[in-house]
């Protein structure tokens, strides 16, 4: 992998940001790693400092005051990717629910395959999602179903979280008009991929729920992305 960077939001990771570091450094030389953290209080962002100085010039990281929601810290990782020569350009989690070695599969998918967006996905082929309760594989399966309906986007997986995209759709995407900033974030950015006529292909892998830390699912981001939808669907045919 060449001219890549994978962005890696985080709070309170710090059982988690080390390995994960490392093993995304494995998969190639040539990729390099953002860390945007929300002011963790558990020093995730000390620790990432220290790896620095094992990773010069390929490792990196933005510190945000506060918390202030998963969309904002893509937004603000994805302006300061812009701003340098980055031509692919991942979203990932920090807690191993998406396994570093699919990175290359999505890579390979933009750079090879010719799409514009490549999206890690857990229901193409089936629910391939591990050690999830039965509830919460239910409430994501049909919540993709349901925004999959609503919007026309003949995707899968809408809420997935693992993404390449390549550098055109973050410029031509509209990033200071995004409006969500929990899961719902990640349906109006594949949303707006859509609308601009992007390729965007959906390779499937296993999604492992977290060992270590805490989910940052909540209530809130649940019913942002039930209401946002529909919201994000009505204006979209009013600006035709």
């Amino acid at each position: 992998m060449t001219n890549a960077i994978v962005i890696i939001p985080t709070y309170n990771e710090i059982e988690n940001i080390e390995a994960i570091i490392k093993a995304v450094f494995s998969q190639s030389n040539g990729v390099h790693v953002l860390i945007v953290d929300d002011n963790s209080p558990d020093l995730t962002a000390l620790k990432v400092k220290t790896l620095q100085a094992e990773f010069p010039n390929r490792l990196f990281l933005e510190e945000r005051m506060e918390k202030s929601g998963l969309g904002t810290a893509y937004i603000h990782g994805f302006k300061w990717c812009l701003e340098r020569t980055y031509e692919y350009i991942f979203e990932m989690d920090a807690d191993f629910s998406h396994n570093p070695d699919d990175l290359v599969r999505l890579y390979q998918a933009c750079h090879e395959e010719g799409a514009d967006l490549a999206i890690g996905s857990r229901y193409a082929t089936g629910v391939n999602v591990v050690n999830w309760p039965m509830s919460r594989v239910l409430m994501s399966y049909f919540a993709s179903k349901y925004v999959r309906f609503i919007t026309g986007m003949k995707i899968h997986d809408t809420t997935a979280g693992f993404v390449c995209y390549k550098r055109q759709v973050l410029e031509i995407i509209d990033l200071n008009n995004i409006k969500f900033i929990g899961y719902a974030f990640q349906i109006e950015m594949k949303f707006k991929a859509h609308l601009k006529g992007f390729k965007i292909t959906e390779v499937p892998v296993i999604f492992t729920d977290r060992t270590l830390g805490e989910s940052k699912l909540s209530s809130g981001i649940i019913s942002e992305a039930i209401f946002g939808v529909i919201s994000m669907k009505l204006k979209s045919l009013f600006k035709k």
